[in-house]
């Protein structure tokens, strides 16, 4: 058995897009019956490149948990700039970390100018190029609202992205441009990525990263769940939504009273 499957965590954060949803769209029936009795066992994070209002519409949207789960689920959109809880039956802002206006502006300059030269920007996109977070800038190259087929082609090997990315590194090095999803660049603070945001949701729920476990799709070198692992945390990699479905319902079994004395499975550890 998977040795994650056997630990009793604190709290397990999940990557959004590929990892609890298809890219960009609802949160499916069966990840959403597995999460929310995952809530019932330990805290749940999600922390992606997406602003909140993704969040709402890919996840909340369809999630149906009670008062009682959504008080444990950690939300961290823009890679953990933003940090929300629901309290009294409301998302509230614990922190964010905004770029200022002036940043904002320079790198929607940059990352315009930057795609042009290099053949990238396109008039016919599904909904804008550029979207402004607040604490990140995003470039998506076929628009936010694209297909997931457009998306999965129009870059496979991720030459095109990266080329995006290095030229506006070369030109913004006071702050951070790293890979997105599977057509966009992000734009935040210097140092921020997902490990930052882990470590500041450990520092804001005092839940040790040692007691936390990480699951995501793009977990490789390179890809934007990586950096997490530098912290040395835990982490489980999955192939799509399927994957991180199938986990979960096994680690609520293995680790719900009743269920995980069945033979064969895994004997709960005390907490």
């Amino acid at each position: 058995m998977d040795s994650t499957l056997r630990k009793d965590y604190r709290l397990i954060a999940f990557d959004l897009d590929d990892t609890l949803a298809p890219s960009k769209s609802p949160l499916p029936d069966q990840m959403a019956a597995a999460l929310r009795r995952l809530l019932d066992l330990v805290d749940v994070c999600v922390i992606s490149g997406g602003q909140f209002g993704q969040f709402s519409s890919q996840l909340l949207d369809n999630l149906g948990a009670s008062t009682e789960q959504l008080g444990r689920l950690h939300l961290m959109p823009t890679c953990g700039t933003r940090y929300m809880r629901c309290i009294d039956g409301q998302w509230t802002e614990i922190y964010a970390r905004d770029l200022t206006a002036d940043e904002r502006r320079r790198v929607m300059e940059v990352l315009e100018s930057q795609a042009r030269k290099l053949g990238l920007w396109r008039e016919d996109t599904w909904g804008p190029v550029l979207e402004d977070r607040g604490s990140q800038i995003t470039f998506s190259a076929l628009g936010q609202e694209a297909p997931l087929e457009e998306k999965r082609a129009w870059d496979p090997d991720g030459r095109k992205k990266e080329a995006l990315r290095a030229a506006g590194a070369a030109l913004l090095p006071e702050l951070e441009v790293r890979s997105g999803g599977s057509t966009s660049v992000d734009v935040t603070r210097k140092g921020i990525d997902k490990a930052y945001g882990i470590g500041e949701l450990s520092s804001q729920t005092g839940i040790a990263v040692s007691d936390m476990l990480f699951v995501g799709d793009r977990l490789d070198e390179g890809g934007n769940d990586y950096p997490v692992l530098r912290l040395g945390i835990d982490a489980h990699p999955v192939g799509g939504w399927q994957d991180t479905a199938r986990f979960v319902e096994e680690y609520a079994a293995a680790h719900t009273p009743g269920e995980a004395d069945r033979p064969g499975e895994a004997e709960p550890q005390s907490s």
